[in-house]
């Protein structure tokens, strides 16, 4: 699962606030409660999102396995 806890830090650390992704950025409120939701965005949002912060993903998103995977299959070796 990705999870969004880096953006929210990444967002303080820049001191920029919801509202002004939002109305100086025209960064869309619908993607910002998705990221809250820690659902799917695209990676043209990641990519706005990076520009905006000027920072890297890794900045923004964590991938935390979920109790969900667990139960799947190993990876196959390559």
């Amino acid at each position: 699962m990705i999870i969004y806890d880096k953006f929210w830090e990444t967002l303080k650390k820049e001191n920029i606030t919801q509202y002004c992704l939002i109305h100086r950025y025209h960064f869309s409120a619908g993607q910002l409660g998705r990221i809250k939701k820690n659902q799917p965005i695209s990676t043209r949002t990641l990519d706005k999102l990076c520009r905006i912060l000027n920072c890297r993903v890794e900045d923004l998103i964590e991938y935390k396995p979920s109790e969900e995977d667990a139960g799947e299959c190993p990876p196959k070796d390559l």
